[in-house]
């Protein structure tokens, strides 16, 4: 099939017309375009999404200050001489949420790396379907205009929360962004998922058919076998948000009671009776639990390729880490009644999802486990990509341990919607996947754009990030141990939480120095990308097949005849070698052995 796709090929590489800008910019069906157009919206929506969260922790850091800056840039009835109003405040939490966790960490992480290294690492000219390709990435464009959108309507943005749960989402009289803005929040997520599940089926297709001569699947990086087991989550588990989203559409607009019962409202008793809240919350998070491995196997795929090559060594249980994202892929499904434990479900459900979670654990520790092996005693090159590895490592332990407590159903009840929450998901997945992402785009940098980022700016942000990131975590953990509510506008009303506002004062300094940490990392990208040194074909050394390819871009990827794949990944210090890496292109000698 990779020879056949070959062959097809050559006639139209060997004859490529020059393309104009709109083709070659703009409706572009070349992966590495498509790949740098996925980034470079991620990192506008990344920028709104902090944004967000500056502004709010701006409330809960300081409740009594007035803050001009919060009526400059959201308007009088949002903020009124510098107070951030109640219903706005939600609304900035739940916008919060839905830009990082879908636009950021799932389009930005997939939609970049799965488009610049499925096909560069596999072999292939290009996707199996550019078209497709092209259509995935303006859909995700779309849905996020829509949501930036949602944030200029009058009456507020979607205000129920990143998860929406009804009735907040299902009755427009609720709150003042449960109106048009919810409405464009469902219309949005609506186009994002049809575009997560046009790239995952191109992404599922190229993995299996166009793979070039020698590529077995036990040659694959473990980046491709990542987003392979990615596509599958997403193609099985989207689809379940949408049927979601068509009944709340129905109770919002057709008077259905698919979520909706015996609800009094201040326009007296609701008609719809028999619905439950608790359907909507099993098919938000039959979706919600993959997500979360959505967003994080990519990130641990990204992890493993960059801490092989910058220790030097091979990685170390190669099969382990191929099982171990298969067993998470698999459990991910049969996880996602945690998030519901105090939802009044049978005690012995409870456990049963108490087992499956905790089980989920075991694959997790073997992937860090062989992280620090492969560290362990090897030659460390401390590139920015290689320290924002290790500080995914670090935070996936830290923030997975406390995933044990809320994984047990009698733990979980006093902590279920506090801080506790707030700071377990951050670290294990928001700061996880981040860092990882960022070790992306330091590593691959110059197959981006051909050009090398600036190293001590790269350290700089690391430190910036990683320590800003742990200081707005860690105290979470804190203030949810005392109880203290998640999306409460203003604690200072409660004098049992008078004692955590020295804590909120941090957190909210932290965030701070965070956000200032990411505008060395926004000049870095945009400067380097413009000016920075040119790179050299393989800066780092490394095995895979993407630095075999030319530096300047070229349609199909190789100049000539696709290459041919000899060997594993990751042969890194071999004996007998005279370099420490030996590309998969490669032949093995004749008394050699592969891994």
């Amino acid at each position: 099939m990779a020879e056949g796709h070959d062959h097809a090929h050559d006639h139209a590489h060997d004859h490529h017309h020059e393309e104009s800008f709109i083709t070659k910019y703009i409706f572009s069906q070349d992966h590495k375009m498509i790949a740098k157009q996925y980034l470079v919206t991620a990192i506008v929506m990344g920028i709104i999404g902090i944004g967000l969260s500056a502004l709010f922790r701006l409330k809960l850091g300081w409740p009594d200050a007035q803050f001009p800056i919060l009526e400059s840039l959201l308007g009088s009835d949002a903020a009124p001489n510098g107070e951030l109003q109640a219903n706005w405040y939600l609304g900035l939490v739940t916008m919060h949420g839905t830009i990082m966790v879908f636009f950021v960490l799932t389009g930005g992480l997939s939609g970049t790396f799965s488009n610049l290294l499925i096909p560069l690492q596999l072999g292939a000219r290009d996707m199996a379907s550019g078209l497709l390709n092209m259509i995935s990435y303006w859909l995700f464009f779309l849905s996020s205009v829509i949501m930036v959108i949602s944030l200029f309507v009058e009456t507020g943005p979607a205000s129920a929360g990143w998860t929406i749960y009804p009735p907040l989402s299902a009755l427009e009289e609720m709150q003042p962004g449960s109106g048009l803005g919810m409405t464009l929040w469902l219309l949005s997520m609506t186009i994002f998922v049809a575009s997560s599940l046009l790239g995952g089926i191109n992404y599922i297709v190229t993995i299996i058919n166009l793979r070039t001569k020698g590529m077995k699947m036990t040659r694959m990086p473990l980046t491709i076998w990542a987003f392979f087991v990615t596509a599958i989550l997403g193609l099985l588990s989207f689809p379940v948000l949408v049927s979601a989203v068509v009944l709340l559409l129905m109770d919002r607009g057709m008077d259905t009671s698919f979520y909706l019962s015996e609800i009094t409202t201040s326009s007296g008793a609701l008609a719809q009776s028999g619905g439950s809240p608790i359907l909507y919350e099993h098919l938000f998070w039959f979706l919600g639990h993959p997500e979360v491995y959505i967003v994080l196997l990519p990130a641990l795929g990204i992890s493993s390729e960059v801490i092989a090559t910058n220790s030097r060594k091979p990685i170390f249980g190669y099969r382990a880490m191929i099982g171990s994202i298969l067993a998470i892929g698999f459990l991910s499904f049969i996880v996602w009644a945690h998030h519901m434990f105090v939802t009044g479900m049978s005690p012995f459900l409870g456990g049963v999802f108490t087992f499956t979670t905790l089980l989920i654990a075991i694959p997790s520790a073997v992937k860090v486990f062989n992280y620090i092996t492969t560290l362990w005693k090897g030659n460390i090159k401390f590139t920015p990509a290689m320290v924002f590895s290790i500080g995914m490592v670090s935070t996936f332990i830290s923030g997975g341990v406390t995933g044990i407590i809320l994984a047990d159903s009698a733990l979980d009840i006093s902590k279920h919607d506090t801080y506790f929450v707030v700071g377990h998901f951050h670290v294990v997945m928001g700061m996880s996947a981040i860092l990882a992402m960022f070790a992306g785009v330091y590593h691959w940098f110059p197959k981006l754009y051909g050009k090398m980022m600036n190293k001590k700016l790269g350290l700089t942000h690391f430190w910036l990030t990683i320590i800003s990131g742990y200081g707005v975590f860690i105290p979470m953990h804190f203030t949810g141990e005392g109880g203290l509510p998640r999306r409460y506008y203003d604690n200072t009303e409660i004098p049992m939480f008078d004692h955590f506002m020295d804590l909120n004062v941090l957190i909210s300094v932290f965030a701070l120095i965070g956000v200032i940490g990411q505008v060395v990392f926004f000049f870095n990208f945009f400067y380097s990308a413009f000016r920075g040194p040119r790179a050299s074909q393989n800066p780092w050394k490394a095995t895979t097949l993407e630095w075999t390819t030319p530096v300047e871009h070229v349609h199909g990827n190789w100049p000539g005849a696709l290459p041919e794949v000899h060997r594993w990944p990751y042969d890194y210090s071999k004996p007998g070698w005279d370099e420490d890496f030996v590309p998969q292109t490669i032949p093995l000698k004749p008394d050699e052995e592969e891994h």
